[in-house]
């Protein structure tokens, strides 16, 4: 499934539709011209390496967890509001022209909430796909990908709670001590984990939430629920009218799933074919989110800019954004591995992620690959090491 949903679904329910509709190939606002070109055969020219346009496909609508993606995205780009697309010239640091475009496609409803993997493997020119890792293990044998660069270091996942109905709470495991229920959306691998290894009760999850606030806000802040430390602390106190209280939470992350979201993938039979790209642009990615981390005004702008354009219903504010930017970097949502560089994979991290998930897939009749090994899902042959932030 796309965690990206239950965030998207929960923003979209608690707030106005966004008035106006761009047309195709509008021109976003943007008047800063390109600082320079890349010199032929440098590091950041991808012209002689990397297809013509780069094509990334998310996993939901703009949001700032997007941000170090939507950070290559050069001055006036062209916004196809029809098919929920943005193109422009591809930049690296300083916003060097790389000699290549790119192409970075909205997910979500925009592509029938189908899992992005699928949407590789039915579309070719896809270079690039946001993908989660136990997605990848599930389907490891069907349409294979290998993640090249973890967009996000820990997973804003969250089970969330209200403080004042449930003062004594600090974690998930103190839900699980009671019969409270907690709602969360049909399918979350993560919940299969929590109730299997006796975090939660199976009787007390309930999986029926829409991401509609209204049975918490109903309850009274009775029940707990699933979101995003990115988004629903903030929208719950600042835009849910009905609610305007803090809630607090734990991320799914500390509580054992800790599983990468948001890594950008390759379909594993592209990857040798794609290498002479990788080797060049994945460290002007991992810059990239360094960068948009240091000064994310611009970059949000633009987000917020294509929210506006697709007016799909999706609605994403600007206060929002900013949150978003501030939580990443306070809970290290956004940060570097175990290491100094950003965007890296933990192997060890990773095999316990097929450990814990097989038997939940296996249970499902999802065949994965025999034999299943980190090395097949994910690398860090093109991270740079240098490069982190600081």
């Amino acid at each position: 499934m796309s965690y990206r949903l239950t965030a998207g679904v929960a923003g979209l329910a608690v707030a106005l539709v966004l008035a106006g509709c761009g047309g195709d190939d509008e021109e976003a606002d943007a008047s800063a011209p390109l600082a320079s070109a890349a010199a032929p055969g440098s590091a950041t020219y991808l012209a002689d390496v990397c297809p013509s346009t780069v094509v990334v496909q998310t996993d939901w609508n703009p949001e700032s967890e997007h941000g170090g993606t939507y950070e290559l995205v050069g001055p006036n780009p062209s916004i196809d509001a029809d098919k929920k697309r943005v193109t422009g010239t591809l930049v690296a640091h300083g916003g060097v022209d790389t000699g290549v475009r790119i192409e970075i496609r909205a997910g979500g409803p925009a592509i029938g909430f189908q899992q992005v993997s699928a949407q590789m493997y039915a579309d070719p020119s896809i270079t690039l796909g946001y993908n989660a890792s136990d997605e990848a293990i599930a389907l490891s044998k069907t349409q294979p990908t290998i993640g090249v660069f973890a967009g996000l270091e820990k997973s804003p996942q969250i089970i969330m709670w209200s403080p004042d109905k449930h003062p004594d709470w600090r974690s998930i495991a103190d839900i699980g001590k009671t019969d409270t229920k907690v709602l969360y959306f049909q399918g979350a691998v993560y919940m299969d984990y929590l109730t299997g290894n006796g975090t939660l009760k199976k009787s007390q999850v309930d999986g029926s939430y829409d991401g509609a606030p209204a049975n918490f806000v109903a309850s009274g802040g009775e029940f707990a629920q699933q979101g995003f430390a990115t988004a629903e602390p903030y929208i719950y106190e600042n835009e849910v009218t009905a609610w305007k209280k803090k809630v607090t939470y734990q991320l799914i992350a500390d509580a054992g799933f800790d599983f990468y979201q948001n890594m950008l993938g390759v379909r594993a039979g592209d990857l040798q074919k794609l290498t002479p790209c990788l080797k060049k642009l994945v460290p002007i990615l991992q810059q990239s989110y360094v960068d948009f981390l240091g000064a994310p005004d611009e970059t949000n702008a633009l987000i917020l800019k294509l929210v506006e354009e697709y007016n799909n219903g999706w609605t994403y504010t600007k206060g929002v954004a900013d949150y978003s930017v501030r939580t990443m970097k306070e809970l290290g949502i956004v940060g570097n591995g175990k290491d100094s560089a950003i965007g890296n994979f933990d192997d060890a991290r990773v095999q316990h992620l097929i450990e814990i998930t097989g038997p939940i897939f296996t249970a499902q009749n999802k065949e994965m690959k025999a034999g299943l090994k980190p090395s097949d899902i994910v690398t860090n042959e093109f991270i740079d090491p240098s490069i982190g932030l600081k």
